[in-house]
Order: C-alpha cells, then sequence, then structure tokens
C-alpha cells in the first residue's frame, strides 16, 4: 500500500471517529436539544458526493471514510429526530396536567 493511501486512510479516520461522541452521548442521555440538525444534514450531503468523487476516482481513503462518516452523520440525524419528538410528548404530556 501506498504512503499517501496510508496517510488518506489515517486522516479520514482522525476525523471520522470523532462523531462517535456525539453519538454515544445523545444515546445515553436520550438528550440531543443542543445539537444543530443543520450541520449533520449539511454534513452528510457534502460526504455523499465526496464518496461519488471516490468512487470516480477509485480512491479507497476517499470512499471508504466518507461512507462511514455519512452512515455516522445519519445516526445523529436520527437521534436528533428521534428525541427532540419524544421531549415535546413528555413536555405535551406534562402540560396537560
Amino acid at each position: 500500500m501506498e504512503t499517501w493511501t496510508v496517510l488518506g486512510l489515517l486522516a479520514g479516520m482522525l476525523t471520522t471517529v470523532g462523531f462517535i461522541p456525539q453519538i454515544v452521548k445523545g444515546y445515553r442521555t436520550k438528550r440531543m436539544n443542543d445539537v444543530s440538525l443543520t450541520m449533520p444534514i449539511l454534513l452528510s450531503m457534502g460526504m455523499a458526493l465526496w464518496f461519488f468523487y471516490g468512487v470516480i476516482l477509485e480512491d479507497l481513503p476517499i470512499m471508504l471514510w466518507n461512507l462511514i462518516a455519512l452512515c455516522l452523520n445519519i445516526m445523529v440525524i436520527f437521534l436528533i429526530l428521534r428525541y427532540r419528538r419524544e421531549g415535546r410528548e413528555s413536555f405535551t404530556h406534562i402540560e396537560s396536567f
């Protein structure tokens, strides 16, 4: 494997694993109120484009890490939508008393 490919794999891994703490925290706390929905949506669109760019270039690091990061961002979006909705339902339930 070429040195530049190894460098690309390492760089992609370091930038991609940064999403994992947010996912773990959101899952554990069941709260995503302070997380922007716009950011992971825009990042997901960009990562999808980067993935297809990597496919065109047949560049493993670009394809691999952008596909993984895209999946992680979709998880963030899912958590935001799920826990914000649940939070509103709980709040509405409390108001009805």
